[in-house]
């Protein structure tokens, strides 16, 4: 049996197996690292042998799809984002050769959900640029992240809430916990500082939790104190005043250098 005709049937295997998960996801670890080893001996470049290149980079690419779904479901951000990355040239770079994969936007909008659920807007934004501006409003994948996007700007978090229930795909619902959780700590954070004291159950409709419980919990997580009256209160009577900030001063100093500037021009 030829090499790419061996990797192909561990392929199989492993797309069978997959679609098994949660049950198999240790027998496709195990196929995932023979192919691993297994894809350096193909052509992952165009070659004059045309039709025998296109056929293993589009083995490579299938490989490394199911590569990041399993990363997620293993929750392996590490490798996600490896596997990420080397798919991402058989999206761009080789998609003439080889075609448009029926995964791509699925997976490319999975990534921008990861970049924002860990608050890497830039490369967020990096991303969105190499897509069209017809795929980012229209397409089912992307322009769902893209509303995030605008509603954690708007500081929409409500709607962000709402949205988990309306991912695009379950794959999805990993990194979006994730976001979720990050929206929360926000929120907790402006309520600490917006706040003297809330009650328990003010506090767990503004951070979208139901139960006690779940409130208990996050205010555990922050160190939040809860009273017996069911408040919890965020003022610290240990903190000194706040020193006054020398107005007369800031102002004479502001004058000062008006009048240095003026000489200048």
């Amino acid at each position: 049996m030829s090499g790419c005709a061996c990797i192909e049937t561990i392929y199989k295997e492993l797309k069978t197996d997959f679609n098994k998960k949660p049950q198999n996801l240790k027998k496709c670890g195990q196929s995932l690292d023979k192919l691993k080893i297994a894809l350096t001996k193909l052509a992952f470049l165009p070659t004059k042998d045309v039709k025998s290149s296109k056929s293993e980079m589009i083995l490579a690419r299938d490989v490394l799809e199911i590569a990041v779904e399993y990363s997620v479901a293993t929750k392996d951000i590490p490798a996600f984002e490896r596997y990420m990355s080397q798919l991402k040239c058989y999206y761009y770079d080789y998609k003439k050769v080889i075609g448009e994969s029926k995964n791509m936007f699925k997976l490319l909008g999975l990534n921008l959900l990861f970049l924002l659920s860990v608050n890497r807007v830039s490369e967020f934004h990096t991303e969105l640029e190499l897509l069209s501006a017809d795929i980012i409003h229209t397409n089912e994948y992307i322009g769902p992240i893209l509303a995030l996007e605008q509603y954690i700007m708007e500081g929409r978090y409500n709607k962000i809430f709402q949205a988990k229930s309306s991912a695009p795909s379950e794959i999805y619902n990993y990194f979006m916990d994730i976001l979720l959780s990050t929206v929360r700590d926000e929120i907790g954070a402006c309520i600490e500082k917006a706040y003297d004291k809330i009650s328990m159950l003010e506090a767990a409709k503004r951070l979208n939790l139901k139960t006690s419980e779940e409130m208990k919990t996050y205010g555990k997580k922050r160190n939040w104190l809860l009273d017996a009256n069911g408040f919890y209160n965020f003022v610290d009577k240990s903190t000194k005043a706040k020193e006054i900030l020398p107005s007369v001063e800031l102002a004479e100093q502001a004058i000062f250098y008006a009048r240095e500037l003026e000489m200048i021009v």
